[in-house]
């Protein structure tokens, strides 16, 4: 049984506040789904919604929360007046069950959306807006078990949104490499280091990051 940070009884306020959170950063400011999920996450608000405490998850407005995060990048929000619809959008969707899953999974908000983007997330949308929640779950569950069985350059390129097509073109690989390494039928850990450096700094990580253990 998973330990999770903050009761049931908080879930349905954090989910709304998370939801507004995108929905106005994205309808409102006008913000890239993208760029709200890196502002997020170079936030301490992310640390400090998954640990449950109440200032964040029940204390504020989604206006008000994303506020907290655009200040802490720096991003300011000063003319721009706090809007909440009744009528949500996909982007309120988005984030209220990235919140759900988020809370019920006990996983870090760090941890999913390096394995699934808030994008990927949106896409989900019309086929799981208007079913049960734990249909939203089960897909995500399978998705993070078959991401784990993928191979780490796959997981770093999908992190970084990439087409194999478009990694090849901005590391230099050729697309029938990268496709035999993520299908493990050529060993990335014996290629050449060069492969390695081109694809490292195309994926803006270390050499070793790509190697299987």
């Amino acid at each position: 049984m998973e330990i999770r940070a903050y009761p049931y009884d908080y879930l349905r306020l954090g989910q709304r506040i998370l939801g507004d959170a995108v929905d106005f950063a994205v309808n409102t400011v006008g913000i890239d789904l993208s760029e709200f999920e890196r502002m997020f996450l170079n936030s301490k608000v992310v640390i400090q919604f998954q640990n449950g405490n109440c200032k964040y998850i029940a204390g504020v407005t989604g206006c008000e929360l994303f506020r907290y995060i655009a200040e802490e990048n720096g991003f300011e929000l000063s003319d721009i007046d706090d809007v909440m619809y009744v009528d949500k959008s996909r982007e309120y969707w988005c984030g209220w069950a990235l919140a759900f899953y988020q809370w019920h999974s006990a996983m870090t908000f760090a941890e999913i959306l390096k394995k699934i983007t808030l994008g990927e997330i949106l896409d989900l949308y019309p086929k799981y807006h208007e079913v049960d929640i734990m249909r939203f779950v089960e897909h995500i569950d399978t998705y993070m078990v078959e991401d784990m069985k993928a191979t780490r350059l796959k997981r770093l390129r999908k992190y970084y949104q990439l087409s194999q097509s478009q990694l090849s073109r901005k590391s230099g690989v050729p697309l029938r490499q990268i496709q035999l390494f993520e299908q493990r039928k050529r060993d990335i850990n014996k290629t050449q280091a060069e492969t390695l450096y081109n694809l490292s700094q195309a994926l803006n990580c270390e050499m070793e990051d790509l190697l299987e253990g």
